[in-house]
């Protein structure tokens, strides 16, 4: 089972150390969209839509990783009082109730989603239509990460809940 976690963490750290870097990208494009309005005074007809989207895409894709560091928001102020064993029941039993039924939704409208955009080919208003799809499917691919991402916590948790306490 801990070889298991490790795979999803070194998984989910590889991905979040390769989509990080990217936020450089959307920089540009900001960049592009300001030198276009300062210049000529006009804005790119497509870097709104193009920053919107990478930038969704870049905040889902990383979910998965800022899961990984902890980095997620969480109300510890008592869990952090409690012993490592009912942290760690804690975590299963949050994770059993919430997060679950959450993450089936996210996954199940995503995919609802997705499909949908892509079967109309959807793209966005304007002079440049973008398609929206990847986006919609990046939904279904950060739900994934999210998921196997809360699998290793969980079985870290009840690894922690197996062993014993020292006396």
């Amino acid at each position: 089972m801990n070889a298991i976690a490790k795979v999803i963490d070194t998984l989910n750290e590889g991905s979040g150390r390769v989509i990080a870097p990217l936020l450089a990208v959307i920089t540009l494009v900001v960049l592009y969209d300001i030198a276009m309005r300062l210049f000529i005074g006009r804005p790119s007809d497509w870097a709104f839509d193009v920053t919107k989207m990478l930038f969704g895409a870049h905040f889902m894709l990383m979910a998965a990783y800022g899961l990984r560091h902890h980095a997620h928001v969480e109300v510890d102020v008592i869990k952090r009082l409690l012993s490592r064993r009912k942290r760690a029941l804690i975590d299963i039993l949050g994770y059993l109730i919430f997060f679950i039924p959450f993450i089936w939704m996210l996954l199940t409208y995503g995919w609802n989603f997705f499909e949908r955009s892509f079967s109309r080919s959807e793209t966005t208003y304007g002079m440049i239509a973008i398609p929206v799809y990847p986006v919609k499917g990046v939904i279904v691919v950060a739900a994934a990460l999210i998921l196997l991402q809360a699998i290793a916590i969980v079985i870290r948790a009840v690894r922690e809940l197996n062993q014993e306490e020292p006396a």
